[in-house]
């Protein structure tokens, strides 16, 4: 299956405030998030602060939910296969895998701004496409391929309630959670806050 097309909708909000990363075990973090309805002045404020905290997490994406807030959104500025950045804002994500004959798993490090310093392999469809709801209510539509597709999908998991480590057999679980014990000090309770 090939990649859509990106389609250009415009730089992601700016201005927004650095907020500390809500972790796995919180209960928002594994419920279903709450449709967006109100595209307003809140909702891009929310959005700011998110890519606020994506960028200062050095991360490529990030859902409300993990800085608390129980609403199905995310932002994500990440690149596929070929290297192009694509960067976006998604509410209320649906989320289109390939199946049959054009679902090929890609097996990757994946890890989690909510489950700090800790990276497994996790299998997942090599190409994902998603569409949606932008900050103003109108349709947008994202695909790809590459660390662009695990992105879309890990995204479009939180809003569901789903953290990667819920597609991982126990061992990995297991020795994933060993990684992040082992680096939990250098990620403090307001991490990536500047406290």
């Amino acid at each position: 299956m090939e990649p859509a097309p990106h389609a250009p909708y415009g730089p992601l909000p700016e201005g927004g405030t650095v907020r500390p990363m809500t972790r796995w075990g919180t209960p928002v973090m594994h419920a279903p998030q709450q449709l967006v309805t109100e595209f307003d002045d809140s909702l891009r404020t929310l959005v700011a602060d998110m890519v606020a905290t994506m960028y200062a997490a050095d991360g490529v994406g990030l859902a409300a939910c993990q800085i608390g807030v129980d609403l199905a959104v995310f932002v994500f500025d990440c690149p596929d296969a070929s290297g192009q950045n694509v960067v976006g804002v998604v509410c209320n994500p649906k989320l289109t895998l390939p199946e049959g004959t054009d679902r090929r798993l890609d097996t990757a490090e994946e890890g989690c701004l909510s489950f700090p310093g800790a990276f497994i392999d996790c299998s997942r469809p090599d190409w994902a496409s998603v569409t949606g709801q932008g900050l103003d209510g109108e349709e947008v539509a994202f695909a790809g391929d590459g660390l662009l597709a695990r992105c879309l999908q890990h995204e479009t998991d939180h809003t569901f309630g789903t953290v990667f480590g819920d597609r991982l057999a126990t061992k990995a679980r297991k020795k994933l959670q060993k990684i992040h014990d082992k680096a939990a000090d250098e990620f403090p309770a307001d991490w990536p806050t500047d406290s």
